[in-house]
């Protein structure tokens, strides 16, 4: 993909920022009189065989899972928004326990860095990285040290069955009984658990929590995330119905704000490095903050 033009738009002075469908503004607004780039959209290639795909940071995240899925594919960013938009936040969807982590989808990005210059991370093989992996720098930067252009990501198979269940259960009883399972959610009253795999695996798993079956998983609350051990879990501070913790993740998705953090200073100090060496005068997503991202 020719990242020329997005390049020119993006420039080398003056503050700038990137946007995709706006489905996801954490850590801080970007000020409105600040010009505003897109980045290039479009699914590049489909590598089958070697399980990677390549697209515009620009492209709708469901364009892309439509296109994986004419070949028996998927990638795992999480629902809505664009590719590059789901990368800057960084956030997993509720499948990480069985997916992994939003960051390891990612094998190689071509940013634009604030000079105007095209810079590229990663490679397109899996097994790739010698040394630092810049590639899981940009993950939930929000585009604070640089903008991408377009990516190559890691794909998996799409499992033969998918299917939720939900109920009544102790949660950590469901996560410690169950092999491998794609999510277990728990809201303080109602377990969810998701079960991926072969028919006759998914319904060996299924009797194993004697859950019945629902349409899919739970609402998430948007008021904000906290992450906690999972050992610490089971006593959380919040009330029954105004959270969903994923089991064996750590993550709360909470109905209200999320509880203020107050940082370690050495790792401000780090993201003031890291920013100040990537663009020095603060010119992309001025007013967008990782630090101040919740959870």
């Amino acid at each position: 993909m020719d990242l020329t033009p997005f390049a020119e738009a993006v420039g080398a002075t003056g503050p700038v920022a990137i946007t995709g469908r706006r489905g996801r503004t954490i850590g801080g607004a970007v000020d409105a009189a600040v010009p505003v780039v897109r980045a290039p959209a479009g699914v590049e290639s489909v590598a089958v065989a070697e399980m990677t795909c390549a697209c515009g940071a620009g492209t709708p995240v469901e364009e892309l899972q439509a296109a994986l899925a004419e070949q028996g594919q998927f990638v795992a960013l999480p629902d809505g928004g664009t590719v590059g938009g789901a990368l800057a936040v960084g956030r997993s969807g509720p499948l990480r326990l069985g997916h992994g982590p939003l960051r390891d989808a990612l094998l190689q990005v071509r940013v634009v860095v604030a000079d105007g210059s095209v810079v590229k991370a990663g490679g397109p093989t899996v097994k790739n990285v010698s040394g630092f992996d810049l590639c899981r720098l940009f993950v939930g930067s929000l585009g604070t040290v640089a903008f991408a252009g377009d990516v190559i990501l890691r794909t998996r198979p799409l499992p033969p069955e998918r299917r939720w269940f939900a109920g009544p259960a102790d949660p950590f009883a469901c996560f410690r009984r169950l092999y491998r399972p794609a999510a277990v959610l728990w809201d303080g009253g109602t377990t969810w658990v998701c079960l991926e795999g072969h028919a006759a695996d998914v319904a060996s798993q299924a009797a194993a929590v004697g859950l019945p079956e629902v349409e899919g998983p739970p609402a998430l609350p948007q008021g904000g995330r906290a992450s906690l051990p999972h050992a610490e879990l089971r006593d959380v501070p919040w009330a029954p119905g105004t959270f969903v913790a994923e089991v064996g993740v750590g993550v709360v998705h909470l109905s209200e704000p999320a509880p203020r953090r107050t940082p370690d200073p050495a790792l401000v100090a780090l993201h003031r490095r890291i920013k100040d060496a990537f663009d020095p005068t603060h010119r992309l997503n001025p007013g967008r903050d990782p630090l101040a991202a919740d959870g």
